[in-house]
Order: structure tokens, then sequence, then C-alpha cells
């Protein structure tokens, strides 16, 4: 029985996520961070799925020795892992920076998620699937080092444009992966969900009731916001690309800026730094 791992597993779409991949009858590890909170949902699913081998395990994606120590968790045991869903993100509505010296953000979306791929490939192989949750925004995101890693930006903080950036780097980061280990029989891809129902966009300015009425026609459920991720977990066909941004179940065909951005190779080494002593 292979192994899943998901995280924000409690979430909307995380929770949509792990349904289906446990009806497909896979063991899964719920990574969140709240436990307590996932337990909850974890119940509800294993009664929902008549799959009882689900677990949750806390991780903490502000702090890459959070995300370490899970990591370690799973290498000790050895099970193989099938499934790498990188689902977990935030919006933050002010500058935070971690004790690993990040942009919140830029930590729980792109650097985290980078960090736990690259500790759990040693358990991958033949057939295994990555997929990374990135969002529409990757095409107005720009990469300014240092001060990506350091505020999210150059300039002030403003939280929309900080996001897009942290979801350009996780496409860049799929692309770039997916090369690197096509050879291993292992599948990476990026799953844009649109624009959904979930505590990401939550508003808390002026403006947000005019935001509400004029997206609420475009805003899908957590359900179809999910749909598109777990059919490059599960879909017999999408098992065979890798690379590649998908939309509405589809791949998306990208432009050389992206397949060839001229930052990808920087921002992989900058990244290897900052996590280097974790590997």
């Amino acid at each position: 029985m292979k192994l899943a791992v998901i995280t924000g597993a409690d979430g909307g779409m995380g929770t949509e996520i792990t349904r289906a991949a446990a009806k497909a009858g896979y063991r899964i590890v719920m990574a969140c961070y709240r436990p307590e909170k996932a337990e909850k949902v974890k119940d509800m699913l294993v009664r929902d799925t008549g799959n009882p081998h689900i677990e949750v395990l806390g991780v903490d994606l502000s702090s890459l020795a959070s995300v370490a120590a899970f990591a370690e968790i799973l290498l000790k045991r050895g099970d193989a892992v099938g499934l790498l869903m990188n689902n977990a993100g935030t919006m933050e509505t002010e500058r935070r920076i971690t004790e690993d010296g990040l942009e919140r953000t830029v930590s729980v979306n792109y650097v985290a998620p980078y960090l736990l791929t690259r500790k759990l490939l040693p358990l991958m192989g033949e057939g295994s699937r990555i997929v990374n949750m990135v969002s529409c925004t990757y095409a107005i995101g720009h990469l300014d080092f240092p001060d990506f890693f350091l505020r999210g930006r150059r300039g002030g903080f403003w939280r929309i444009p900080i996001y897009s950036n942290t979801k350009l780097a996780l496409t860049l980061f799929t692309i770039n992966l997916a090369a690197r280990i096509r050879e291993r029989g292992i599948v990476v891809n990026a799953a844009d969900p649109g624009v959904v129902s979930t505590n990401i966009i939550t508003m808390h300015m002026w403006f947000d009731p005019l935001t509400d009425i004029f997206f609420r026609p475009f805003i899908r459920t957590p359900k179809q916001g999910a749909a598109t991720a777990i059919h490059l977990l599960l879909d017999e066909d999408a098992g065979k690309r890798t690379g590649t941004l998908n939309v509405n179940c589809h791949s998306k065909r990208l432009s050389g800026k992206y397949t060839g951005h001229v930052q990808m190779q920087e921002l992989w080494n900058r990244t290897e730094k900052i996590v280097e002593k974790w590997l």
C-alpha cells in the first residue's frame, strides 16, 4: 500500500484531495499546521471513505527545522512515497519574518515545499508523482534577488504581488525538478486550481465587498478547485507527463519565458543554499 503525503490536508482543497487519494486506496499522511483540527477532518474522512489508513502529522511550513523534522520521521520509516501533494499555502496580510529570516509567504508557499520535496525524493521512484499547487498569478510574478527570500518583493509589503512571486517560484521549481528527475520515472507537475473559495482569499480591506461581488461568479468550490490536482495525482494518462502546468485537468502550454526562464537556475542555487543544512 503506497503512501500519499499531502500538506494542508485539512483545508478546503486539501480535504478533497485527501478524500480522493483515500478512496483510491492510498495510505495517507496528512501534513497539517494544526493537528488537533486535522484529527477531526481525518475522522470524518475515515468514515466517508472506509479507508482507516489515514494519519495526521504536524508540520509548520514557516519553520524549515519543522519541515526537516517531519521529513525525517518518514525517512526513518522508509515507506515508499507514491504521491506528494504540496497543497498548503498562505497569503499573509502583513510582513512576517520567520526564524529562518524568510518572509512567511515565501517560506510556506515555496521554500518549505522545495525542502520537503528534496528530503522525500529518496523514498520515491518509478511511478511516483509530485504535484505542486500553483496559481494563475504566477504570470504577474517577479523574482528580485535577494529581496524575494527576505521580503517577498522589492519595496513595501503588498500581499498579492508577494503571493504571485511565490507561485512563480514554485512553477519554476516544478519545471526544473521535472527535468532533473525525469530519468528516475518520477513525474512532477503543477496544478492551477483557479480562484477558489478557501480561507486564503478571505479579504479584510475596505474594497473587499466590491472585490467579492466582482469575483463571486468566478469563484470555485474547494471540490472544483481540487479537481486538477486530483487528476494529476491519480489519472493514468496524467502520470505520463512531467514538467507541465495544468488548468481544468488539461496541460497548458507554457511559453519559453517560463520553460527557459532566465532566473530558473539562480533560483535553484539560491534556494539550495538556504536549505542545504537540512539536506
